[in-house]
């Protein structure tokens, strides 16, 4: 029964030894490797020019200008064609009624809104008309 005991003691005190080698006392870690590279001075490293730097500026209060027309199915059975225009959608109703939606807020383009209060919202495929007083309904491409 001894044996065993000492032989798990055998083990975990070296552990517990090599990890507290690890963490110093300052709370700084340690470098992995204290010895620097060896480097011969007789043979300069080649130079090598600097990547041009690229700078990637993203404009989130412009809206994204994508025109284009598409019809959509709806739940009901009815199709509804959406012409978006940049800032605005233009939407022509089953029986032909034109609805004109402004983006909602002015710096998006997935959510707009109309005087009347209707809303559309595109989610790449699919667009969720919420007309006043009746339930919303999801109309696909």
């Amino acid at each position: 029964m001894m044996s065993g005991r000492q032989v798990r003691v055998s083990f975990v005190i070296p552990l517990l030894l090599a990890a507290g080698a690890c963490v110093p006392e300052g709370g700084a870690p340690k470098a992995a490797n204290a010895v620097p590279p060896v480097v011969s001075p007789a043979v300069p490293a080649p130079q090598q020019p600097a990547p041009p730097a690229t700078k990637i500026t993203t404009d989130l209060t412009a809206p994204r200008i994508t025109t284009g027309t598409a019809t959509y199915r709806c739940g009901n059975g009815g199709t509804i064609t959406i012409q978006n225009l940049g800032t605005s959608l233009r939407v022509v109703g089953q029986e032909g009624a034109i609805e004109e939606f402004a983006a909602s807020p002015a710096n998006q383009s997935s959510r707009y809104q109309a005087v009347t209060h209707d809303a559309i919202v595109i989610d790449g495929r699919e667009a969720l008309v919420m007309k006043r007083g009746s339930t919303p309904q999801t109309c696909t491409r």
